[in-house]
């Protein structure tokens, strides 16, 4: 990796296959969430850098070298950058701890086993996926409907589970035969700079994948630009929004997968225990809350309700949070200052509004660092701002219901559908319950409603689209139908 130091220093955009010095002089310094140091910095694009990315994406996609493969060429090309990353596994390790904040010992089962999933399961879904297909038309006629890849994507992923969500990305429009310019976050570009090696490691051809850190202003014209044909986004729904806005102006096409604020509803059939209160807890407040799928809002019975928010309590206090580079810690730091901030406002209208305050609200006793104790509220109205905003901090809201048909009020009253999770001691009734959830993806007895084989998105403000299983692949293609007497 270029100048791989202390500090990560780094003077060079990867721009059609190789490094290449930029053309504006604007950097970004990257600091540490947990220590407040600084802990690097990348160039970032100028307008003409993106201009220099999106035609070199055009170039790979229009010459046919990269879309003329077989899709099974194709794959093992992708597959080969599976393996660069798993090869520095170590690496991304260190370097999302450091930039994230992300506790260094839940990333090789998490994160990097996730992204190491998603990649085997497109290699796995490409083999079976109808690139092709003969359908009987009218009249007698033959149709051969083909699946062409889209063409040039941008792909803006967000720092929260940047690696993962990546892959969630270009697997898929890889395989399809798209190209892609993939923008970090301005949070987290220190492991794209790690991605990049991996990208010539796996010697994809040039202008396949190309990486470029650019502010919110040049990933504004990359949006717009004439030469791009998809733009795929995972971030808040206010950016989301927006850039639906500029894609439907051009008519280019978009995914969107945006915020949620989910639900995890425990029926009244579950007996509260130390093992369910620390998977809900967990299921709210991993990654230190910055996650779009977290169970922020967590539904008891009222008959159970005392019960159940004693263990929850003791869930929470058992959580160990500090240092993301001590192997103990389970919840670390919030990514920066101004997310910290906002938690903490969240927090006091919680309590202003009238929750109360079971556990947390405080910075945890660090000196230094973005920290927010992890923070459990009860007696929680559903109008109350704590019940509604994404608060994308270690916070969880109890809210009592009465039946089940108030459970399911409660878990639709919102302006996200993004997930949920239903826990009961009859996985068939928790399935039905979680059939009339308006969200995109529920777990039954889980907290983890993800999986790189089924469609990930959301219903509402939560999106527009899927990532994942098969439907991960329809993101990136256009479908031409030919039409034979």
């Amino acid at each position: 990796m270029q100048d791989q130091q202390d500090q990560q220093d780094h003077h060079k955009l990867f721009i059609d296959g190789a490094w290449t010095a930029p053309q504006g002089t604007e950097r970004l310094e990257v600091f540490s969430p947990a220590t407040e140091e600084r802990i690097g910095s990348v160039p970032l694009a100028s307008s003409a850098d993106a201009d220099r990315a999106v035609a070199a994406a055009r170039r790979a996609f229009d010459d046919g070298g990269w879309t003329g493969l077989d899709v099974k060429e194709r794959a093992a090309a992708v597959g080969r950058l599976a393996d660069a990353v798993t090869a520095r596994a170590d690496a991304f390790v260190d370097v999302l701890t450091a930039e994230v904040g992300l506790p260094r010992a839940t990333l090789p089962a998490g994160q990097i086993a996730k992204t190491q999933g998603v990649f085997a399961a497109y290699a796995e879904l490409a083999e079976r996926y109808p690139w092709a297909e003969t359908r009987d038309g009218s009249r007698g006629r033959s149709l051969r409907v083909h699946r062409r890849p889209v063409g040039v994507v941008v792909a803006i992923v967000p720092w929260n589970a940047p690696l993962f969500i990546s892959a969630l990305k270009l697997a898929p429009a890889l395989i399809a035969g798209a190209t892609v310019v993939l923008k970090p976050s301005e949070e987290a570009p220190l492991h794209a700079q790690l991605l990049a090696e991996c990208v010539r490691d796996a010697g994809l051809p040039p202008g396949v994948l190309n990486i470029l850190p650019a502010s919110a202003e040049v990933s504004e014209h990359l949006i717009r630009h004439p030469a791009v044909d998809k733009v795929s986004f995972t971030g808040s729904t206010a950016v989301g929004r927006r850039i639906g806005e500029l894609c439907g102006h051009d008519l280019r096409r978009c995914t969107l997968e945006l915020g949620g604020k989910s639900a995890a509803l425990l029926l009244d059939d579950l007996e509260p225990t130390a093992d369910t209160a620390k998977a809900l807890i967990m299921g709210a407040m991993a990654n230190s809350g910055q996650i779009c799928a977290a169970q922020a809002r967590i539904l008891v019975p009222r008959r159970r309700h005392r019960q159940m928010v004693e263990a929850l309590a003791e869930a929470v206090e058992a959580l160990r949070v500090g240092d993301p580079e001590d192997t103990a810690t389970q919840i670390g730091p919030v990514i920066s200052e101004r997310q910290r901030d906002r938690v903490e406002r969240l927090v006091s209208l919680g309590r202003s509004q009238g929750a109360r305050l079971v556990h947390g609200g405080t910075r945890a006793g660090h000196d230094r660092g973005w920290y927010v104790e992890p923070t459990l509220f009860d007696e929680v109205a559903p109008d109350m701002a704590i019940a509604r905003e994404e608060i994308f901090g270690p916070v969880a809201a109890v809210l009592a219901y009465d039946d089940e048909d108030q459970a399911v009020s409660l878990a639709n009253d919102s302006d996200y559908g993004l997930a949920g999770a239903v826990w009961s001691t009859d996985p068939d009734r928790a399935e039905q319950v979680a059939g009339r959830f308006r969200a995109g993806s529920v777990a039954v007895n889980s907290p983890s409603p993800l999986d790189p084989f089924g469609p990930f998105g959301g219903f509402k403000q939560s999106g527009l689209g899927r990532e994942g299983g098969p439907e991960g692949f329809d993101a990136y293609i256009e479908y031409q139908t030919i039409v034979r007497p």
